[in-house]
């Protein structure tokens, strides 16, 4: 039996994909290696923002399913490779997924068959790493099979766009399977964008995130000048944003989260680097400007406590919002995990509430929490919360809130996402 699309690594953004060619009336499994999760999507439930229950069971009444067993991938027109692309220990790109994957791929390879890298990663990867494993059984791409690489640019939690709307950027080992490709996405996706080559595509992912990450840098270098200078940086952004043409606003906050633009750029730089012996210097800059962000949002901390005659050692810090985004679970590489480990360690009674988490690891995102890993239970309610304490942080302004009962609450706020204007509140 032929299947139009097995998915590799069902994923926030494998999952959003499979769930747009099953609508599109497409024949979708998923394969992924974790266990636990193939058997709660075969069961019906989602363990991604985006996606409910009820999406889940739509997607299986229109006959997808999961499964960890690899020989799926034999009866597959085209296989999406989606699979998680994280950094080193030493810095650098950890390929160990999209490689694993690759194998897992070659093994059942067969000719006619369309493989699609969308995992993130630097320009070179489908070319010179996914390629040749691929075609170490004697197949060739482009004659034999197709090999393409298509950027994934999902969204968590944005409800305008989403798979369907949002274009789609293809780049095909020839020019025949950019076509093929294309082709593929242009039946769930309402415009396909042809890129010249793969690394062409690969690069444009990283273009867009190096872009955010640079000016989000820059305005948080500014807020903390801004600050001694006496100048209200939301003000002035929200001025300079008037202007109809040639600006785009964007704005500080307490660092930068998620996995694209924290992690996305350094595959950029670790290349360039690696291949040309060069820095990428704004690259790096803006890596150092937003990593040191809460640094300088505990020294903020630090200093209102001053202002009251109060230590931050012993001080009750309620830290407010701790996912990386508004109104979504996703926790990746939120800078409010290394926020409350200073914290802590000067001393401080960190508490936090977030309506999207429950038990929050300060010291560990990834897998289990160890043993020593330090776990906070959720304050169970916002406003009571704020009360007890002798100072709230806000760092991610959830729609659920009632920011003004907050405030209003509190004896001290500081506001790192300059949506409060009281009295008791000091913005970043």
């Amino acid at each position: 039996m032929s299947i139009d699309l097995v998915v590799v690594g069902l994923g926030y953004v494998g999952l959003p994909l499979a769930q747009a060619a099953c609508g599109a009336g497409l024949s979708v499994r998923g394969y992924d290696l974790h266990a636990g999760l193939v058997a709660g999507l075969n069961s019906g439930v989602s363990h991604v923002d985006d996606l409910s229950d009820d999406d889940i069971a739509v997607m299986l009444a229109a006959g997808f399913q999961a499964t960890t067993d690899d020989a799926v991938l034999a009866q597959a027109e085209t296989i999406v490779i989606c699979v998680p692309t994280p950094l080193s220990p030493e810095g650098g790109p950890d390929l160990g997924a999209v490689l694993g994957a690759t194998r897992a791929i070659a093994k059942h390879l067969h000719r006619g068959q369309l493989i699609i890298l969308e995992s993130t990663t630097y320009p070179g990867t489908t070319d010179e790493d996914v390629r040749p494993i691929l075609e170490a059984g004697g197949l060739l791409a482009g004659g034999d099979f197709s090999l393409a690489f298509s950027p994934e640019r999902i969204d968590p939690g944005n409800p305008v766009y989403g798979m369907v709307n949002t274009p789609k950027v293809v780049g095909g080992h020839t020019p025949a399977c950019t076509d093929r490709a294309a082709a593929f996405y242009g039946r769930f996706v309402k415009t396909v964008v042809r890129a010249r080559g793969t690394r062409e595509a690969e690069m444009a992912k990283l273009i867009e995130n190096t872009y955010r990450h640079i000016n989000i840098a820059l305005v948080n270098e500014m807020a903390q000048f801004c600050k001694p200078l006496g100048i209200d940086v939301w003000d002035a952004i929200s001025a300079a944003a008037s202007k109809p043409f040639g600006f785009q606003a964007f704005f500080p906050g307490p660092g930068v989260g998620g996995h694209c633009i924290p992690i996305d750029p350094n595959y950029l730089s670790h290349r360039v680097k690696t291949l040309l012996g060069q820095p990428f210097r704004f690259v790096e800059l803006a890596q150092e400007i937003n990593a040191g962000m809460p640094a300088y949002v505990k020294r903020r901390v630090q200093d209102l406590l001053n202002e009251q005659g109060k230590s931050l050692k012993g001080a009750r810090v309620l830290l407010l919002g701790v996912t990386y985004k508004p109104d979504i679970a996703d926790q990746r590489e939120s800078p409010v995990r290394p926020l409350a480990r200073q914290l802590l360690a000067s001393g401080a009674h960190v508490i936090f509430h977030d309506p999207y988490v429950q038990h929050w690891n300060i010291d560990n995102e990834h897998g289990r929490p160890a043993a020593t890993d330090r776990v906070l239970e959720r304050e169970l309610e916002p406003v009571s919360a704020a009360a007890s304490a002798d100072i709230v942080v806000l760092l991610m302004a959830h729609r659920g809130y009632d920011l003004d009962a907050i405030a209003k609450a509190s004896k001290q706020v500081l506001d790192t996402r300059g949506k409060l204007q009281a009295a008791n509140v000091e913005r970043l």
